[in-house]
């Protein structure tokens, strides 16, 4: 047991109940929170959408550089994805901002504005009517239409981006035995159905409130399963609570999601759950082979006794060498996610950075 919770505690897995790491290995049912856990709650350009006389980098330059001096979230991906393209942005002048609507901004002496269809048409530039559009905002893309000088240049979508190896840990969910994996949150029904198709779960159930939440939980658990639910542990609290075991994604710095979940993930990284699981499955074989070991070591030393091949003192030498194979085989575990980066807590980097940057005084 020592050696599981060394080798989890490595990687930032931190188990606050030794009986967890049995109990992972029974573990048929996953039921995911989306936002937060799944996705990572921060938007990302999906498409660009231009008009037919307009190229993506020309729609992609004017919207980016506009929102330049915003600290929206759609700002912020589009600078980002500008960037990626090595797009160099000019900074804008008679910057102005309307809140929840818009942008508006002269940009190499043109003016732009990006912001909702409403508010565009509202200042009086004429937008066509696009087909699938409708759908799209349906569908949880957030859309954002660009004018230049009162032309229409196109529309930009973003979506919540997906955390990385989001759907390869689904997939080796599903490799290693676990029956039933669902995705359950607060967003739209369509918005979740997409996200679920796109990771691989059975099941996407969305517009759940937290009662909901712990409803569908209950429910699993009523058909026979053992549920773990992985959630942020702040909003999901109920939810983690309700299930055989609650797993906190990003726990490090929260209070409230270590004491919410029986085991909390100081980082995001959602692989860590696979590896969980292959943890407590090879901890509950260590444990089998070493009563196993420990019965057969302990007969068959007494069997040589009763004949008269121990003395007490060979007894005493086997007896220690028993006890150093059972450590030595349990030792083993202590290895276990070597493949993985171990876990570093914010502070530490901080104080290492401090002091590497602290000049050292002179002695001269």
């Amino acid at each position: 047991m020592v050696a599981a919770l060394s080798a989890a505690a490595r990687l930032g897995i931190l188990i606050k109940n030794v009986a967890d790491i049995e109990l992972a290995a029974r573990i048929n049912c996953f039921i995911f929170d989306k936002t937060g856990t799944i996705t990572t709650g921060e938007l990302a350009v999906s498409r660009l959408a231009p008009q037919p006389n307009v190229k993506p980098a020309e729609l992609l330059f004017y919207a980016a550089a506009a929102e330049k001096f915003s600290n929206h979230p759609v700002a912020k991906a589009l600078r980002k994805l500008a960037e990626e393209v090595n797009l160099t942005l000019p900074d804008p002048t008679d910057f102005s901002e309307t809140a929840g609507r818009g942008v508006k901004a002269k940009v190499n002496d043109h003016t732009i504005m990006v912001g909702r269809v409403q508010w565009l048409k509202e200042q009086g530039i004429a937008i066509p009517e696009i087909e699938g559009t409708e759908l799209k905002e349906a569908e949880g893309w957030s859309l954002i239409y660009v004018s230049k000088d009162g032309q229409f240049l196109g529309w930009i979508g973003l979506q919540d981006t997906i955390r990385q190896g989001a759907k390869e840990t689904i997939s080796e969910l599903q490799t290693i035995g676990v029956r039933r994996i669902a995705l359950i949150s607060g967003d739209r029904q369509a918005v979740t159905t997409r996200v679920g198709q796109e990771i691989g779960v059975d099941e996407a159930v969305g517009e759940c409130l937290p009662q909901h939440k712990v409803e569908f939980v209950q429910t699993m658990r009523s058909k026979g399963y053992k549920v773990a639910v992985v959630g942020d542990g702040v909003n999901d609290a109920p939810a983690l609570a309700a299930g055989d075991m609650g797993i906190a994604m990003g726990a490090a710095g929260s209070e409230v999601a270590i004491h919410s979940a029986t085991i909390a993930l100081m980082n995001n990284d959602l692989k860590r759950l696979p590896f969980l699981i292959r943890l407590s499955r090879d901890t509950r074989k260590v444990i089998n082979q070493n009563f196993l070991f420990g019965v057969l070591f302990i007969i068959g030393g007494l069997t040589l006794a009763s004949f008269g091949y121990l003395n007490p003192i060979v007894a005493a030498l086997l007896h220690n060498t028993g006890s150093l194979m059972v450590i030595f085989n349990s030792a083993r575990l202590v290895r276990r996610g070597e493949e993985f980066q171990p876990y570093i807590s914010s502070s530490y980097t901080q104080a290492v950075e401090a002091t590497t940057q602290t000049p050292i005084p002179s002695t001269a």
